[in-house]
């Protein structure tokens, strides 16, 4: 008889650990999947910030790049106008 209640004590309480362990896998998954979402929004918001400041600049290159193009094609027509 204490056997079998040796053995009914065991199997509880192994079925009890069972089910907290399966418990702390689903909460341990949610916050690993909590903090790869928070981590995707930080790299794609980075990265954002990224391309707008390389828009920034890539304009600015541009516009200065048309200035002294102008600057050029200013500086030929005065060759051309003093030649005539």
């Amino acid at each position: 008889m204490k056997n079998i209640i040796l053995s009914l004590a065991i199997a509880t309480a192994l079925v009890s650990c069972k089910e907290e362990t399966k418990e702390k896998v689903k909460e341990a998954s949610a916050a690993v999947g909590t903090e790869m979402k928070e981590s995707i929004d930080s790299v794609a918001e980075k990265a954002q910030s990224a391309i707008d400041t390389s828009k920034v600049k890539a304009k600015q290159l541009i516009e200065k790049g048309a200035e002294k193009v102008e600057l050029e094609a200013k500086k030929v027509k005065e060759k051309a106008a003093k030649k005539d």
